[in-house]
């Protein structure tokens, strides 16, 4: 689906955690109402999935949801590629961050890497 003016460039990072996938559904959700223009960043996270796994099934939900968007492969560096990569974005969705017994948020190195470097807007799904 070609963006519509005024729609966002959205760069979404996934690392085949749970929280990276319900990010990954709330994104393609959004990206199809309010035809957003999609990317998805594909690394290997605290999950351990198989960073071809996780691309594969991003594609196929993509598909599946009539959205196209690239798909890229991020196999060092995570947190330093992703931060380099969103500077063409208006914004980057990342699923994570678990509340602790007494109510903080716990997040990952990669994200927080990007929380603390990025100068893109962060959104985090959980």
């Amino acid at each position: 689906m070609p963006a519509q003016s005024g729609c966002m460039k959205v760069l979404l990072a996934l690392d085949g955690s749970e929280l990276s996938m319900r990010a990954l559904d709330r994104t393609v959700e959004r990206a199809r109402e309010a035809g957003d223009d999609l990317a998805v960043a594909v690394y290997e996270g605290a999950a351990a999935a198989d960073v071809d796994e996780v691309a594969e099934t991003a594609t196929e939900r993509l598909s599946a949801a009539g959205v196209d968007a690239a798909v890229h492969r991020l196999e060092d560096e995570a947190g330093s590629r992703l931060v380099e990569l969103a500077d063409d974005y208006d914004e980057l969705v990342m699923g994570g961050g678990e509340i602790s017994p007494m109510g903080k948020i716990r997040i990952g190195e990669t994200i927080e890497f990007v929380l603390v470097n990025a100068q893109t807007t962060l959104t985090l799904v959980r």
